[in-house]
């Protein structure tokens, strides 16, 4: 790229989200048109070392380890070596102390996502990588230690290349800020997928506009929905992306929702809650903690309520990754007392490749492995 007075003339958006911040340019697709594959590749490789190597400099300058993830063996495998070794130096694993981040660069894109796991009640697993509201749940000085790495990148990167921008963030709800109608309009337009004609999102597919009841919806219908919380609210329906809906429910309140959990009709009685999944998931969770802990005593108490009348119980095993099913079959984990537990129904149809099928003993709970007396997985 060429120097404009000591400045690089390169042309981008920086953003902040959740914990995040990311970058976008556009030049690829010029570079692609005017020279095919070899420009775009040469296009790529300015981006890195202009770029995402100046943001990595930056973190080492404030103190942090920034390290290449080892090549993964099962890329090398499917993809070969090559590929395996160029997607491993696109990464970045960063640690400050308790504070951690991927850096990854694809494309247009690099996104810099930070996470920690002193506090991530809803998902510990992974490093706390996948809980909700990171910033929300980050202790108060870790959270600006990630406030400072991300605005000192953005300064640094805003006078360094010449045609850099910083889009601000999407507006707050509350009574300071903005309205939930106007959250949900501000959300679709600036949506990357966002139609002028639609004033939305176009939908992935025709079922993204019909209700759990079958019922055709778009913006501004009136739905009934079923929250993350189970819980069952009414408002105004807006489409947001890939099938899920924001549900303007007062002035300041509003949820999202999938197409599937929306309603035309109230779907029975609204003060019941639909939590079963969660109150399983938390239940279950601790039980493990019970295990560990060798309090047997509550640990099978909550067996009890778990699965009344003592029936038999199975874990899923997967040969491939070589990793228990967690909770639900949703994500996976290498410790048997953290691993879900299914009754002989839930496992139907589960016991064939690259799954098995575990018996375990719940008649007793004994010690921490004893008490699920487990078939060694193959």
């Amino acid at each position: 790229m060429s120097m404009t007075i000591g400045r690089i003339d390169r042309a981008g958006t920086i953003t902040f989200g959740d914990a995040s911040l990311n970058i976008y340019e556009e030049g690829i697709s010029a570079a692609r048109a005017a020279g095919g594959y070899p420009e775009e590749k040469r296009w790529c490789r300015a981006f890195k070392r202009e770029v995402f190597a100046r943001i990595v400099q930056t973190l080492n300058r404030l103190g942090w380890i920034c390290a290449m993830p080892e090549v993964c063996e099962h890329d090398v495998k499917h993809y070969g070596g090559n590929v395996a070794r160029w997607s491993a130096e696109s990464k970045r694993l960063c640690q400050k102390g308790d504070l951690h981040a991927d850096l990854n660069i694809s494309g247009r894109c690099i996104q810099l996502d930070f996470f920690q796991n002193v506090n991530a009640p809803d998902r510990p697993d992974n490093g706390g990588r996948y809980q909700h509201d990171k910033e929300k749940h980050m202790p108060y000085v870790m959270w600006l230690e990630m406030e400072r790495a991300r605005r000192r990148i953005r300064t640094y990167l805003l006078n360094v290349l010449s045609g850099y921008t910083f889009k601000p963030s999407s507006p707050k709800l509350g009574i300071d800020g903005a309205t939930a109608l106007e959250y949900a309009k501000h959300s679709q337009r600036t949506s990357g997928h966002y139609v002028e004609r639609l004033g939305r999102a176009s939908f992935n597919s025709p079922e993204d506009g019909f209700t759990g009841d079958g019922v055709a919806i778009e913006d501004g219908s009136k739905v009934y929905a079923i929250t993350s919380a189970g819980r069952v609210v009414y408002g105004s329906a807006y489409y947001s992306l890939n099938g899920r809906w924001m549900v303007v429910t007062g002035t300041h309140g509003i949820e999202w929702a999938y197409h599937k959990e929306l309603y035309s009709e109230c779907p029975g009685d609204p003060r019941v809650k639909r939590n079963a999944r969660q109150r399983r998931s938390r239940l279950e969770g601790e039980m493990a903690k019970a295990i560990k802990a060798l309090n047997f005593e509550r640990a099978g108490a909550l067996r009890d309520i778990l699965f009344p009348g003592n029936p038999a119980l199975f874990a899923i095993y997967h040969t491939g990754h070589e990793l228990y099913h967690r909770v639900g079959a949703c994500g996976y984990t290498s410790d048997l007392s953290q691993a879900g537990k299914f009754t002989a129904d839930e496992v139907a149809g589960w016991d064939r490749a690259p799954n098995k099928v575990i018996a375990l003993n719940s008649q007793t709970v004994t010690t921490k492995v004893a008490a699920l007396a487990v078939e060694t997985p193959p």
